[in-house]
């Protein structure tokens, strides 16, 4: 640690969520230069890490969560690591400003309404999280109240009042999780204003974002990681490519202008019906999406002798399962774009890809998350001809 630093942020000890505050962010990200070199140098050069210019407030999308400390007065914030007690934030060095601002307006509004926050204990109270969402291009403002019941009796009058503070919100949606759950939002949604979505710009293509939505929350870092994917590719027009894990379609919609078509796969239906719809939203017509298993959509197609062009993949942090990797190389598409959010799952998913005939062409870091531990990596497999 350089000697003469002082971390910006007093809570970054408790909190947990900055791993890497102690550090200036030049060392940050020769930190993590460090260990994508350790991990993944075996399979070819390891290009410099992309960072940010300005590392600070890059979250567009912050939960809270509400709860009473030891006193019974009522706290917002973010769990300390390991633990259900909530570390009390008003401000904080990574998330939206506007967001933060939002929460704790509505934490000081709630004694105003006398609402209750959720007691875990107890099993009483109503309040358990509020997330906000920030679109980066369009300045629209999603707000949406975590509830462990529907019956919210003061809803019309603390909405009025919420819009008077804050009239950049444009969307207010209730959503009900009545589990004892580390999961933060229920199944179902209640909207209280507004049209239940939001909407922004990224890498020139409007998306429909709605709360469930996974939407990648560095917009700056996402056009950068995103464009890196789709130069990687080097698409002529003339190709078929595959969106695995496809989400609301942001990297088959950001890779559609140079593709002949695009065919997106992902299996959580209300993500897919997202990405149809912003398909539509973007005019665009050589997109499909459906709900389903990439891997077994890949199998079918290698069962009927079709095999895509190029394959996207961008997995959860638990890498990608054997069974798609295996359909993967079945498929045996020409072209591999992987990008991973964890590269110790990327270098174990690399060595059954390369074990498999592939050969690791560019491996680029992007620092998505500055000020932590987390670092994002876009990979180039090809097949040799």
């Amino acid at each position: 640690m350089d000697q003469g630093y002082t971390a910006p942020c007093p809570l970054h000890k408790s909190c947990g969520g900055c791993q890497l505050q102690h550090l200036p962010y030049p060392e940050q990200l020769r930190r993590k230069m460090a260990r994508e070199i350790a991990l993944l140098g075996r399979f070819g050069h390891v290009e410099p890490i992309l960072g940010m210019a300005d590392p600070t407030h890059y979250r567009n999308k912050v939960c809270a969560a509400f709860g009473l400390d030891g006193k019974r007065r009522i706290v917002s914030g973010i769990y300390q690591p390991g633990s259900h007690r909530i570390v009390p934030v008003d401000t904080c060095l990574i998330e939206d400003e506007i967001a933060d601002r939002i929460i704790v307006d509505i934490r000081h509004m709630l004694r105003d309404f006398k609402i209750q926050v959720f007691d875990e204990r107890s099993g009483r109270g109503f309040l358990r999280h509020v997330l906000v969402r920030r679109g980066f291009q369009s300045g629209e403002v999603m707000v949406v109240l975590v509830a462990a019941s529907p019956v919210f009796p003061t809803q019309k009058p603390f909405v009025k009042k919420l819009l008077e503070k804050h009239p950049e919100i444009t969307t207010v949606v209730l959503n009900i999780n009545d589990r004892f759950t580390p999961v933060v939002l229920g199944e179902r949604e209640k909207l209280l204003h507004g049209p239940g979505t939001i909407e922004d710009t990224l890498c020139a293509h409007r998306f429909r974002i709605s709360p469930r939505s996974f939407y990648q929350v560095n917009p700056v870092q996402t056009e950068v990681l995103y464009g890196t994917a789709v130069s990687f590719a080097a698409l002529t027009g003339a190709e078929t490519v595959l969106d695995a894990y496809c989400g609301i379609g942001t990297i088959g919609i950001t890779a559609s202008g140079g593709a002949k078509q695009v065919i997106g796969v992902e299996l959580n239906r209300a993500a897919v019906k997202d990405a149809i719809a912003n398909a539509k939203l973007n005019g665009l017509k050589n997109c499909w999406f459906t709900a389903g298993d990439a891997g077994e959509y890949m199998l079918g197609c290698a069962r009927e002798g079709i095999r895509p062009d190029v394959v996207f993949l961008d997995p959860p942090r638990a890498g990608s399962s054997e069974a798609f990797l295996r359909a993967l190389l079945k498929s045996a598409p020409a072209r591999a774009v992987y990008v991973s959010c964890d590269p110790g799952t990327l270098a174990r998913d690399l060595d059954v890809l390369t074990a498999g005939g592939y050969q690791v062409r560019k491996i680029q870091p992007v620092d998505m998350f500055p000020f932590t531990e987390h670092v994002e990596t876009v990979v180039l497999l090809t097949r040799p001809c």
